[in-house]
């Protein structure tokens, strides 16, 4: 993109260059293709402005230039949405690479992030204390998506959503103005980013709780053969059941990667992986997977004593960037025998050997809070499901994507009809984000971004509209 096609002068370019502590980087420049690369590889938009803020004060700036030039604003977190709306086409994109400041206060218990952190930073800083917050599985996920879309892991069943762990934050609103908000302060904005998504304003710092976790806990994969994979999962359903909070279990059905610890044999073939964590007593931590461990006759149990921060790196490979993704997702309010069974066959007609169907025991901590206490309202649902399809060539888009709705629409019947907003593609349309929330809480959404974004300045996001 030439600079005479742009919105803006070199002229207005070169203040905002003066006042910035960070940098503007236009597409000739190095560091523009770094920025604007995003984890899923189906997505390739060339913002005309890229902007690396130092802090707040630079996402000030960067909002107004973006107000004064009419251009669109994307923001950049760690860029693994799969709908790939943190960059955008021609107009100014926010990349906050260059914020990833985690700090921790081992007295109070608590932690500031910035937005651009990864998982990974936050809980190698954390773990340095034997202190961890609820979060995802992937941890070169950004920290910013996801808490905005609500949040879960491993920890969640004993200690909630991240966004039940979100104690403060300081935005920028799109008049450019700094904001903080928490329970006291701008308490109805504080409900809203809870899980309305980044609609309302850009967050550039977050305060979490923390709770002593590890750092050595038990947790480990155990793999079957998939075709005991009925048999295994019926069984799952009902130790998950009577499973206490501090157990957690992650089901992955996937064709097996060339790791070596799975035997050769099934490399490339179709497997059940139980992703298994304790993160109470450790001498209760036995007896708690036990029943977990004990069922059918796995190829595979490498569960072991490790840090938490490894497990929580574990199956990073499998999700790194530069494939092409997509995505259709389910809560289900248990795992019935029928549904096993269903997803059970449409697994074997899975198209691509990188592609996975993963469900995640919920409950607990995360059933306990009440439905309207954050805009995430699925507090009932004891599964979530994620059907993600990921492939290289661009000419098998139609082919993969076909299988994942296929597979979504074939689990439809079990499902309660609601939808994980961090889950939805790009083509999912405003009714998928209203599943998202649920009538009543979409509304409440919809005033506070008529208070806050009344332009829908900020709709690079499952974009909740303003009345």
């Amino acid at each position: 993109m030439n600079i005479k096609e742009q919105k803006f002068s070199v002229e207005t370019l070169a203040i905002l260059r003066e006042k910035l502590r960070g940098v503007a980087i236009l597409p000739d420049e190095p560091l523009y293709d770094e920025s604007r690369t995003v984890w899923n590889a189906m997505i390739d938009r060339r913002p005309a402005l890229i902007v690396r803020p130092r802090g707040a004060a630079d996402v000030m700036l960067a909002v107004g230039f973006a107000r004064e030039n009419t251009l669109e604003i994307a923001i950049k977190s760690g860029g693994h949405n799969v709908a790939g709306n943190a960059v955008c086409e021609g107009g100014l994109m926010i990349d906050f690479a260059d914020m990833t400041s985690v700090q921790v206060d081992t007295q109070k218990h608590i932690v500031r992030v910035e937005p651009g952190a990864l998982l990974n930073d936050l809980d190698r800083e954390t773990q340095a204390h034997g202190l961890a917050t609820p979060v995802g599985f992937i941890s070169s996920t950004g920290i910013a998506g996801l808490t905005l879309g609500g949040g879960f892991g491993y920890l969640s069943r004993k200690h909630g959503l991240t966004v039940d762990n979100l104690r403060a934050v300081d935005l920028v609103s799109v008049k450019g103005e700094f904001v903080q908000a928490n329970a006291n302060h701008n308490s109805e904005l504080f409900w809203g980013i809870r899980g309305g998504g980044g609609n309302f304003g850009i967050i550039t710092a977050f305060e979490f709780e923390l709770h002593a976790v590890g750092p050595q806990v038990l947790s480990g994969p155990v793999i079957h053969d998939f075709k005991d994979a009925p048999t295994v999962l019926h069984a799952v359903a009902k130790a998950m059941h009577d499973a206490s909070d501090e157990v957690s279990c992650l089901v992955v059905m996937r064709h097996a990667p060339p790791a070596p610890f799975i035997p050769e044999a099934f490399h490339g073939k179709m497997i059940l992986l139980l992703a298994l964590i304790h993160m109470g007593d450790p001498s209760e931590s036995e007896a708690a997977l036990a029943p977990l461990r004990q069922i059918g006759e796995p190829i595979v149990d490498a569960v072991g004593m490790k840090p938490y921060a490894a497990f929580q790196s574990a199956f990073d490979a499998t999700g790194n960037a530069g494939a092409r993704n997509y995505w259709k997702a389910h809560y289900l309010p248990e795992l019935s025998d029928d549904s096993i069974d269903v997803l059970c066959k449409q697994a074997t007609t899975m198209t691509s050997k990188e592609s996975v169907i993963g469900m995640l025991s919920l409950g607990g901590a995360v059933a306990r809070q009440s439905a309207d206490s954050t805009p995430y309202p699925h507090r009932d649902a004891n599964w979530v499901l994620n059907i993600q399809s990921r492939w290289r060539e661009a000419e098998e888009d139609e082919h993969h994507i076909s299988w994942t709705r296929e597979a979504f629409d074939a689990v439809t019947s079990f499902s309660t009809g609601g939808v994980y907003v961090n889950f939805l593609s790009g083509d999912e349309g405003v009714d998928r984000v209203r599943a998202a929330y649920g009538d009543s809480t979409f509304e409440r959404l919809t005033a506070l971004k008529n208070e806050w974004d009344p332009d829908n300045v900020l709709h690079m996001n499952q974009n909740i509209k303003p009345s």
